[in-house]
């Protein structure tokens, strides 16, 4: 029998193009406890409901490219997973996370729903092969020193290995130092590739290694990027989002706040019906 979150799994997959209704990938940068990650799920599976929107879970077992040693990179490989695996079963959400190496992909395929490639590695051959073998959705995220046109070769690499099943995320580019901008031009660029397009409203406010051994952000604009993303005819959104960013363990500065999230997904929401409905960008 197929469970709940296969089924919704399904339904993902059948997102080939940008004309779908808008989903959204959220969840705290990493995973900082069973018992925070289990609190986050539960309030996002709730307003999924509420909302009547697709979601992804997100967070990540470690953090590999902190500004710092010193930074929290997460709980771990063996105790990530567990957590990510309890997060699913126990809501039935989907749930993603980041593969680092080539020998991690086996393992998190076994737990997770949709692989996501981080910006830093998304040019990692090796990786790519090795995630799109697993037959599982792959959320490529385009590295902020990569050009739109470019990432085509990126979607090739997976695809080589018979797996279609991919999303390629704008994330904003390296403008200077510690500042990402954002070019609304690698939207409809990107799209000439066939595959669903999705922003990453969150860490296109990051601001680098801005407070020294930390990344700084702005999320006072990340409901002006995201507004200005979806009107371009998307399939999806990811934000970062926790209870208390101010006290997150990893880039809250750019998070959304929980007690923020509704009103704006509301606004996204009835904002990607209104462009769908006229088709202008699609």
């Amino acid at each position: 029998m197929v469970g709940v979150v296969e089924n919704k799994v399904e339904l993902l997959k059948k997102i080939e193009a940008n004309s779908s209704p808008l989903f959204f990938i959220l969840g705290p940068c990493v995973i900082e406890s069973e018992a925070h990650n289990l609190k986050i799920a539960e309030f996002l599976k709730k307003l999924s409901e509420k909302l009547k929107f697709n979601f992804i879970f997100k967070s990540s077992f470690d953090k590999a490219n902190r500004s710092s040693i010193k930074g929290f990179r997460g709980v771990g490989f063996k105790e990530g997973l567990k957590i990510l695996s309890k997060v699913r079963s126990e809501f039935e959400i989907p749930v993603i996370t980041d593969v680092h190496e080539s020998c991690q992909v086996e393992d998190v395929a076994q737990v997770v729903d949709v692989l996501q490639i981080p910006a830093f590695l998304c040019r990692q051959t090796d990786l790519l092969v090795s995630a799109g073998k697993t037959g599982k959705i792959i959320h490529i995220k385009k590295g902020q020193f990569v050009a739109p046109e470019n990432m085509k070769s990126l979607v090739d690499k997976i695809e080589s290995v018979g797996n279609h099943n991919i999303w390629v995320c704008e994330r904003g580019y390296s403008f200077g130092y510690n500042n990402y901008v954002v070019d609304y031009r690698n939207f409809p660029i990107m799209k000439r590739f066939g595959k669903p397009i999705v922003f990453d409203a969150t860490h296109s406010v990051q601001r680098p290694g801005a407070q020294g051994n930390c990344s700084g952000g702005d999320r006072e604009f990340v409901p002006c990027l995201a507004t200005s993303a979806v009107a371009q005819g998307i399939a999806g959104i990811f934000m970062e989002v926790h209870d208390n960013p101010e006290k997150a363990l990893c880039d809250g500065p750019n998070s959304i706040k929980l007690s923020q999230l509704e009103d704006l997904l509301n606004y996204l929401i009835d904002l990607d019906g209104f462009v769908k409905l006229r088709n202008f960008h699609l």
